[in-house]
């Protein structure tokens, strides 16, 4: 009987119907300040960034060659099929957690605590990815100013000759932890204005960098062969799945049901043309094989002699990336804070500022544990930590999506999913494909954290549950 009442308790759902009057407590209420073009800024602030500024030429370089192209556009078909899947949720349930609240509400608590865990290592992994990689700029920024700053701080142990910590890395995870604190709306206007520069530059990079491409370096054009396009598409994929983190701002948004579905698709749309076409022009420019695997574009540029470009280039990635790692701590915080509000987390961590009304506690130990990892791990080793969890997630939300429409087809939805069951089942093989590209490492560290994750599930969360409350009991 024991089993069977557990295994009742794993598989309890929270109810769509009043999902809206069951979450909300007092200091619990996040501000709903976000219209359209805010979200859809918040999108492609999560998706364009490390993507083009680092992982593109780090890609190219070594695993590739110039079908980095390929491997985006195969990445950009995958995310798609999620990305559609995740427009029919957000409109249908506008509340914050994405992945996470999606997965307790169809497929069950178990299901949704472990997308929720894993995103909280995921998300906090990527910002500290993104840092990595700003600081890879900001080196050759001041390279190139002629000025010389002390090794120790310049990298994470390891990784170069005196190398102790990447001290510019760890104080933008605090300098982003910083910003979110102010508050959703002050936040989300610094997130667009950058967006909007940030957007700037990559044009100018495609619209200048046109002219100098030389034909001859796209052959040849498989030189790892498909299957490194193929690898090369799973490591890229973090880089084009920002709409994900977005949507955990739902309920910061002040029409959810209607402007979050059009902000998902808005924000790939725009993001995966940018790619495309910055990709181009990368392989374009240089022979693959000598693209730096840190700052790709301005070192690109440097070599046709645009020096001076290259120095803004370098400037606008800096400025630039910044808002993926907005997003992405945006994103874990607001996983954190829903799972916390559930009770499947110390409530400790669900309260929010009384003034801001955003989950400060968690957004500043967020802050602090990216800066760790940021400061300390190499960005191979951090990388690594990133994709299998989202891949995951795009899963479950594919598979749940499916689940629901058929469980209840007549819930009101402001979006619906096309060619049902056709596109999300599209979603689920892709993802599980290109889970199979990661490397053996990332299974580990994986299995590690859901072993710790099962740990903190079954001796604390399962017995907290707001589910599990005799007032909840008695609803049912």
């Amino acid at each position: 009987m024991a089993g069977l009442r557990m295994g009742e308790g794993i598989l309890r759902r929270k109810p769509i119907e009043h999902i809206e009057e069951t979450e909300v407590g007092e200091g619990t209420r996040l501000e709903r300040s976000l219209g359209l073009w805010q979200l859809t800024a918040i999108g492609v602030g999560g998706i364009i960034g490390a993507g083009i500024f680092t992982l593109a030429g780090t890609v190219a370089n070594g695993t590739a060659g110039p079908a980095v192209v390929v491997s985006f556009l195969i990445a950009g078909v995958a995310s798609a099929c999620a990305a559609l899947s995740y427009a029919e949720f957000a409109g249908l349930i506008p509340k914050a957690g994405s992945a996470y609240t999606y997965g307790y509400a169809v497929l069950g608590e178990f299901a949704g605590w472990f997308i929720g865990w894993d995103l909280l290592l995921e998300y906090t992994a990527i910002v500290a990815v993104v840092a990595i990689g700003i600081s890879g700029y900001f080196s050759f920024l001041v390279e190139e100013m002629g000025a010389d700053l002390p090794q120790w701080m310049l990298g994470a142990p390891g990784t170069g000759d005196g190398h102790r910590v990447d001290l510019f890395a760890a104080l933008l995870c605090l300098l982003i932890a910083y910003l979110l604190n102010l508050g959703i709306r002050n936040a989300a206007r610094f997130e667009t204005a950058v967006v909007v520069l940030k957007v700037l530059v990559v044009l100018l990079v495609i619209g200048v960098g046109v002219f100098h491409i030389n034909t001859d370096n796209y052959h040849p054009f498989f030189p790892f062969g498909i299957s490194g396009a193929f690898t090369g598409a799973a490591t890229v994929f973090f880089a084009v799945f920002g709409y994900d983190a977005m949507s955990t701002a739902a309920e910061e948004s002040r029409d959810a049901q209607r402007h979050m579905p059009k902000a998902i698709l808005y924000s790939l749309a725009i993001s995966m043309v940018l790619y495309v076409a910055a990709c181009l022009v990368l392989t374009g420019m240089q022979d693959y094989k000598d693209i730096d695997k840190e700052s790709g574009f301005s070192t690109a540029f440097k070599s046709v002699g645009l020096s001076g470009l290259a120095d803004v280039i370098a400037v606008g990635a800096i400025i630039g990336i910044l808002t993926v790692m907005f997003t992405f701590m945006l994103g874990v915080t607001r996983v954190w804070f829903s799972m916390s509000r559930d009770g499947l987390l110390p409530r400790w961590f669900a309260k929010t500022h009384p003034t801001r009304h955003v989950p400060t506690r968690v957004t500043w130990i967020v802050g602090v544990a990216s800066a760790a990892i940021a400061g300390f791990v190499p960005i191979g080793e951090a990388a690594e930590l990133t994709n299998i969890g989202i891949l995951l997630a795009f899963v479950v939300v594919c598979t749940a999506v499916i689940v629901l429409r058929y469980r209840q087809p007549g819930l009101p939805r402001t979006f619906r999913t096309p060619w049902m069951p056709f596109v999300p089942a599209l979603g689920v093989g892709f993802s599980i494909w290109l889970i199979t590209f990661l490397q053996w490492q990332t299974w580990v560290r994986f299995a590690v954290w859901f072993l710790i994750g099962l740990v903190v599930y079954f001796g604390y969360s399962y017995k907290r549950s707001a589910l599990a409350s005799p007032q909840h009991r008695d609803d049912r």
